[in-house]
């Protein structure tokens, strides 16, 4: 693994920072504190790279007992990731009888951003087409590579370590989330990244850098270490809050459609908000009107053996029978065996309606309109 370091415009935090170029400096003062999300992702990187290590041939040694959220499903995704960069080095061989795969590799792209550095998950480097391709081990977000400031910012860093060695005309960006059922990516020609890197990386970095620009409030929000106490942040959805909620009927279609595209905002605001207050009063802060009690709990068993063997002496069974899920059971026969077995046992409901952004890449779904509108087609 490549060492340590922390950029303060990092390519992970580039959408945030160039959407809102002054939030790279305003969460310097605020502690890194990590999360459980943030170290199950940092294992799963561990086991990514001793899986694609192996499978290249390299000498790599096992983490899996250091893994402390290590679990059969991560091992499943690892072996996945490790079988799919293997297939983009097969396809790098079409063009290429040697093409360079680095693996946690440090890229600096430090000609458009002041000490930007990264480390790229997998690059293939071969004539024609350069890959990239970075591991996402979340399960909340469905992450893109369409227009992703962070692979771009690894593309560029691979460029200026192979653009002069090979010929270079396409950059390949992949996200590989498998716990999303998601492969992204995205193509773009060398000088495309190029024109971005001088257009829109360079001069919004700079801007950031110095901690300038304009505040700007949105999803990346969500990953902004002064989330909780930004001022642009709580002014901009108080805006929202203050919105005449009557009942919808009485609101215009146009007000109903501003309110959509903004409310998930306004909610993750105000969650943010209350775990703030929360964390704040726990750490000792008296807020006014507000005072800290003992939530709901649930009993629990201090000894489970103890509890089955006085159980079983008096003669009960302390255990219940279920039946195992399907991903449970499709893993203890196997794909083929569950297939054969089962197959005819098992349906997929349709999910409940979601309402999201025309940019959400799912189909649409037919609603009560189109069903008569293709009733009517029939007759």
């Amino acid at each position: 693994m490549p060492p340590n370091g922390h950029a303060i415009l990092s390519a992970s935090s580039a959408n945030r920072w160039l959407h809102c170029p002054p939030s790279a400096r305003l969460g310097e003062s605020y502690e890194d504190k990590g999360s459980d999300y943030a170290a199950e992702g940092t294992d799963a990187h561990s086991l990514c790279e001793y899986k694609l290590r192996k499978a290249l041939g390299q000498k790599a040694k096992n983490p899996t007992k250091k893994l402390s959220w290590y679990s059969e499903e991560m091992e499943d995704c690892a072996i996945g990731y490790a079988a799919y960069i293997l297939e983009q080095v097969e396809a790098a061989k079409q063009t290429c009888a040697d093409p360079v795969v680095l693996i946690e590799q440090r890229v600096d792209f430090s000609r458009w951003v002041e000490q930007g550095f990264g480390t790229a998950d997998c690059i293939v480097i071969a004539d024609g087409t350069l890959r990239i391709c970075d591991y996402k081990h979340g399960l909340g977000i469905l992450v893109s590579a369409e227009d992703n400031p962070q692979m771009k910012c690894y593309a560029l860093g691979a460029l200026e370590l192979f653009d002069g060695i090979y010929d270079i005309d396409t950059v390949s960006m992949t996200i590989y989330q498998p716990r999303r059922q998601n492969i992204s990516t995205c193509e773009l020609s060398k000088d495309e990244l190029y024109r971005w890197a001088e257009e829109v990386l360079k001069p919004t970095a700079a801007l950031a850098f110095a901690g300038d620009g304009s505040y700007l409030c949105g999803e990346w929000c969500g990953f902004c270490k002064a989330k909780h106490e930004c001022r642009a942040r709580a002014e901009a959805n108080l805006s929202l809050a203050q919105h005449d909620f009557k009942l919808p009927p009485l609101l215009t279609d146009t007000e109903i459609e501003v309110i959509l595209s903004r409310v998930d905002e306004l909610v993750a605001w105000a969650s943010d908000i209350k775990e703030y207050a929360l964390r704040q009063a726990v750490s000792g802060k008296e807020w006014n009107g507000w005072k800290l009690v003992e939530g709901r709990s649930n009993r629990k068993y201090t000894n489970e053996a103890a509890v089955i063997q006085a159980v079983s002496e008096a003669g009960f069974d302390p255990y219940e029978k279920k039946l195992l899920g399907i991903t449970a059971l499709q893993k203890l026969l196997g794909k083929s065996r569950f297939d054969e077995l089962l197959t005819g046992f098992i349906e997929k409901p349709q999910g409940k309606p979601t309402l999201v952004p025309e940019s959400d890449k799912r189909p649409a779904m037919n609603n009560a309109k189109n069903d008569f509108m293709e009733e009517n087609d029939n007759e």
